[in-house]
């Protein structure tokens, strides 16, 4: 049983360390860089998370309908923690199609307001923005 637990614990910090080393990551991005989302800033491209921030600081704030404005899915993640927290305990099927739910629902998600929404300015596709593509044109400047 302690042997159990002391494993239990350790799954548990290496878990949390993981999401610690991400959000100094992402805060180091914001704060210092101005950056506030990796993909998009490289690609120029939205990712299937685009806005999930800014819809929960809507929620801190009781504003569900900007919430809702910005994620349609920024209620997902409410399930989705509890569901990762247990996984080892659930049949490996069952937490295999939780996970394939959650990825489908961002995809249908992101694919409807990519293509039926093209007037938000929340999932865009934009790669000429992208710092990728203005480091390719800058150097291809050079090469002519």
């Amino acid at each position: 049983m302690k042997k159990e637990w002391s494993g239990t614990l350790r799954k548990w910090k290496s878990d949390i360390e993981a999401m610690g080393i991400i959000i100094c990551f992402y805060l180091i991005l914001e704060i210092v860089l101005g950056i506030t989302c990796p993909i998009k800033f490289m690609t120029g491209i939205s990712d299937a998370g685009c806005g999930m921030s800014r819809a929960w600081m809507c929620v801190l704030r009781l504003d569900f309908e900007g919430a809702f404005y910005y994620h349609p899915l920024w209620m997902l993640p409410v399930p989705a923690v509890p569901v990762f927290i247990v996984r080892e305990k659930l049949p490996k099927r069952v937490y295999q199609m939780l996970v394939a739910a959650f990825i489908a629902a961002f995809i249908i998600v992101y694919l409807y307001r990519m293509f039926f929404m093209p007037d938000q300015d929340i999932v865009v596709f934009r790669p000429w923005e992208g710092f990728i593509w203005r480091t390719v044109q800058f150097f291809s400047g050079f090469l002519k």
